[in-house]
């Protein structure tokens, strides 16, 4: 009678603790799909995941970019961070702040505005492609179709890819979740 006793006792106690709401930790590092994920906990989406391990994600890089701050407050206020933090892949053709300075007085201003949000969003996702288009397949005569439904057309001048006409591709820089083209020019949707 004592031992099995015991023997419930053990098993009882093991059941116990296997049935904790504690999320644990397998050898692997992997935690417990059960437990609380950082989303869940401050409200914070993709762009609030902690990571200095992997390579930066799209906006992650053009954060870093101080050519780009234009840009990046545009996002931020489109409220597309979490959207451009996400796996993708995408393709971004990334204006530098200068393109943006060749837009006529007020207008960015104008479009950082909450009443303007869909605007502003409309325009950014003019800028994003679904998919990762490396520069050597930005080829002459490529059309692509953008996000927000429109299209930009790629022709090459001098050997180097132009969209819509105008806007030089200057760089080209790899993502963890795609590519982003520097542009010298912002792209407007017709």
């Amino acid at each position: 009678m004592k031992a099995t006793f015991k023997f419930l006792f053990v098993v009882g106690t093991i059941g116990l603790f296997s049935c904790s709401s504690e999320p644990k930790t397998e050898e692997n590092g992997v935690v417990n799909s059960d437990a609380t994920t950082a989303e869940e906990s401050n409200g914070v989406g993709q762009s609030g995941v902690q990571d200095d391990v992997s390579n930066p994600n799209v906006v992650q890089v053009a954060v870093s970019s101080k050519d780009h701050t234009t840009l990046v407050a545009a996002v931020k206020a489109a409220e597309l961070v979490d959207v451009l933090s996400n796996a993708g892949p995408f393709t971004v053709f990334a204006p530098v702040n200068a393109a943006f300075d060749k837009l006529p007085a007020g207008t960015v201003e104008g479009l950082l505005k909450p009443e303007k949000k869909d605007a502003l969003v409309d325009i950014l996702q003019y800028h994003v492609y679904v998919g990762v288009i490396e520069a050597e397949a930005l080829t002459d005569g490529r059309n692509l179709g953008q996000v927000n439904g429109g299209n930009i057309k790629i022709s090459v001048v001098d050997g180097k890819p132009v969209i819509n006409g105008k806007a030089h591709v200057v760089a080209s820089i790899k993502a963890s979740n795609g590519i982003i083209h520097v542009i010298d020019e912002v792209l407007l949707p017709q």
